[in-house]
């Protein structure tokens, strides 16, 4: 999208564009006045920068309100941001599925699509699914691609700058996959990729249960969990994107591998899959002992590693999501052991967005994409939310 004035305008050109753009997304219908007053710039500034962004198509004038039109005389000329003039894509990528969100300029979502992929598809297949998932989508939305602005990706695994896999052992062929480069082939926008519990911690600042939260960590729980941080409200992926690995943490024992964690016979649980794991909490629900041992080993293990980066960070909120989320007194146990660690226990709470949290999340790093592109003046951002 570029800058919005084009040519090369003055700095102060850039800044006042910024400024009545921002006023404009956060307005209903505003007129010249009520943008004069909003920004505090004189009405001949707010009626150019009105006038450069309407012939950047950003901006369009709208209908006057029902009272004003039946009054005598001209009604005042109202203006409103064009959230359709262009479109974000937020997708994720998972062991299980894939799925995509589609949204305007203006964040709201009313495109949505998935399909189950197999647990051991090649990474080409796993693209593949992708790729049908977000032409489904935009078919039936009657979106073309061409409009497309970004694309945010969440991922399994530690994801470089370049969107490349660096380490992702939940996946088939991940580890060092150039996800950003082989889904940029298909579209002609920037492609931000992102690990998926980063995704999701953005995802429920945005719109989850961390609204009203700066400092936050959203564990992605499940046989290896993950976790995605929030310091100051700006999300913290560490010096190589690995913050947040906390699933590692059981390298430093042997004895705390999910396989023997899980067990109920004495012998590592083979398959080591989500169905064998939901089989042992069956078990435990109906009251097998040794069932019922495993499963409080799996919580001691969740509470160890999500301890230890409270102890690291000291976060407001801890948000509990992913597969482990759904398994019957999550919480309980740990906000006891954390309040029993930690020397100041933060809230805990389930995940407001359930499944469709990484792919929220990467629809809110591809907006944030665009809205640093909106904003942007001499590479500072004015405006992010």
């Amino acid at each position: 999208m570029g800058r919005l004035t084009g040519g090369d305008p003055s700095l102060l050109r850039r800044i006042n564009s910024a400024v009545v753009l921002h006023a404009l997304r956060g307005a209903e219908s505003p007129t010249l006045t009520d943008l004069t007053r909003i920004t505090g710039l004189s009405r001949p500034t707010v009626e150019g920068v009105v006038d450069g962004l309407m012939e950047a198509g950003l901006v369009v004038e709208s209908a006057p309100e029902e009272g004003e039109a039946r009054r005598q005389g001209r009604p005042a000329r109202r203006f409103r941001f064009r959230a359709e003039a262009g479109h974000l894509l937020g997708i994720e990528i998972g062991p299980h599925r894939v799925a995509a969100l589609l949204s305007g300029l203006d964040g709201r979502i009313f495109g949505a699509g998935s399909r189950e992929v197999p647990e051991a598809a090649s990474a080409d297949e796993r693209l593949e699914r992708v790729r049908m998932t977000v032409a489904d989508v935009l078919r039936r939305a009657g979106v073309a691609r061409s409009s497309l602005r970004a694309v945010g990706v969440g991922s399994p695994g530690i994801v470089e700058a370049d969107g490349t896999v660096r380490l992702g052992t939940a996946l088939p062929e991940w580890t060092g996959l150039p996800l950003g480069e082989r889904l940029r082939r298909s579209f002609r926008c920037p492609v931000l990729v992102e690990n998926d519990a980063n995704a999701a911690a953005v995802a429920e600042h945005w719109k989850g249960a961390a609204v009203d939260s700066d400092d936050v960590v959203f564990v992605m729980a499940g046989l290896s969990p993950g976790a995605g941080s929030l310091i100051g409200g700006r999300l913290h992926r560490g010096f190589g994107g690995a913050a947040g690995e906390i699933g590692a943490l059981h390298l430093l024992g042997r004895d705390v591998t999910p396989e023997k964690l899980l067990s109920t016979t004495g012998e590592p649980l083979h398959p080591l899959d989500e169905q064998a794991v939901a089989d042992v909490f069956a078990l435990a629900r109906q009251g097998d002992e040794r069932a019922q041992a495993a499963v409080e080993r799996f919580l001691q293990r969740l509470v160890h590693d999500v301890a230890a980066l409270v102890l690291a960070l000291d976060p407001e909120l801890v948000v509990v999501g992913g597969w482990a989320a759904g398994i019957d007194g999550v919480l309980e146990p740990l906000r006891r052991e954390l309040a029993r660690y930690c020397l100041r226990p933060p809230r805990v709470v389930l995940s407001m967005l359930g499944e469709a949290v990484v792919a929220t999340g990467a629809l809110r790093l591809a907006l944030d994409h665009v809205e640093e592109e909106l904003f942007a003046v001499e590479g500072t951002v004015t405006a992010r939310r």
